[in-house]
């Protein structure tokens, strides 16, 4: 099957009438690869949980900095990023290559959708190389053997992105296991970055959101105290300043107020020993 032939048949598994957590995501970020019941579910969202479009640019930004700081500082030129959902601005290979041109960045997803969109994926310096892999994040043997047979050489350091999907993940020791398989396979000198959505700073309102999306989303998300998210560091050498707001993680001089307000998402780039 050609990749054009590939991208047709996935794109007759869109639903349009159930909202999907890749396309609303894309919606609060500005984006518009999203349906009119994203939209309507997006906004039921917002009105409960103002905070959520900030949530977003939040974790965008911390994302940004985080890969920078890989690429550019500790020298990192390998990239695995686990339900990256559907291409905006700034995805990790653009901030990845910017700073590394021969950097190597495999993104996963299992989102019909976002196959769709492989193509914008698929880009990448001349020097550097992109890949998507369709699996799911609950089957981290097949995510690691795919990674490695298209791109990736898995006794090199590689970091490991997981943003916003562990929360997918209902069950904590489920979620930590996961990490854990992932991590054990990549070799010392590889790192960590995730966030993911709290319930400490404004919980009551953003519980109430949650739960209007789990009523109507096949896909559940729950909200994680940050005791909790710090399971899934572990064995690791978390770096400063730590698991902290999003917005707290190393802002740039220049970053814009608004993405430094302490909102309900909390992020940590760890390093393997």
């Amino acid at each position: 099957m050609t990749d054009s032939e590939a991208e047709a048949a996935a794109s007759t598994k869109i639903d349009t009438s159930v909202p999907h957590s890749a396309r609303v995501w894309n919606y609060w970020l500005g984006g518009k690869d999203n349906f009119a019941i994203d939209r309507a579910v997006g906004d039921d969202f917002a009105h409960l949980y103002p905070d959520i479009t900030v949530v977003a640019r939040t974790s965008r930004a911390f994302l940004k900095r985080a890969v920078t700081h890989l690429a550019a500082e500790a020298g990192v030129r390998q990239f695995l990023d686990i339900g990256t959902g559907i291409p905006t601005a700034e995805n990790t290979h653009q901030v990845a290559q910017a700073a590394a041109p021969d950097a190597k960045v495999v993104y996963v997803d299992n989102d019909p959708l976002v196959l769709v969109h492989a193509r914008a994926l698929l880009t990448s310096t001349a020097t550097g190389s992109t890949e998507y892999i369709d699996a799911d994040l609950r089957a981290p043997d097949t995510i690691l053997e795919a990674a490695a047979r298209t791109t990736l050489d898995l006794t090199q350091p590689v970091a490991l992105i997981l943003m916003n999907i562990l929360g997918h993940v209902p069950d904590l020791d489920e979620a930590v296991s996961i990490v854990r398989r992932l991590m054990d396979a990549l070799p010392s000198g590889s790192y960590l970055v995730t966030a993911d959505g709290t319930n400490v700073i404004d919980g009551p309102a953003f519980e109430e959101a949650i739960g209007v999306w789990n009523a109507n989303a096949p896909l559940s998300y729950h909200l994680r105290h940050p005791d909790q998210l710090a399971q899934f560091l572990t064995g690791l050498n978390v770096l400063d300043p730590g698991l902290v707001p999003c917005g707290r993680w190393r802002p740039a001089a220049d970053e814009d107020p608004a993405l430094l307000r302490e909102v309900d998402e909390y992020g940590a780039v760890a390093a393997k020993p």
